[in-house]
């Protein structure tokens, strides 16, 4: 799965549901809140005060040592 900051965080978490750990290392309450459904990583970030970018990157790593 590609993620941009347009993706939606519902998406991932259901393409790979450890990936909270990576939004709860950040504070985000993406797993019990309603709007990922429809909440892109980068509205999340803006919402939180955080730099999408490292946010990106951590995900983007997270995926890529979890299918190693």
């Amino acid at each position: 799965m590609e993620i941009t900051k347009k993706t939606i965080i519902a998406d991932v978490l259901r393409h790979n549901p450890k990936t909270s750990e990576v939004f709860e290392k950040y504070n985000m309450g993406c797993v019990s809140c309603m709007g990922v459904a429809n909440e892109s990583i980068e509205k999340g970030c803006l919402m939180h005060g955080l730099d999408v970018e490292e946010v990106l990157a951590d995900l983007k790593n997270f995926l890529n040592s979890s299918n190693s």
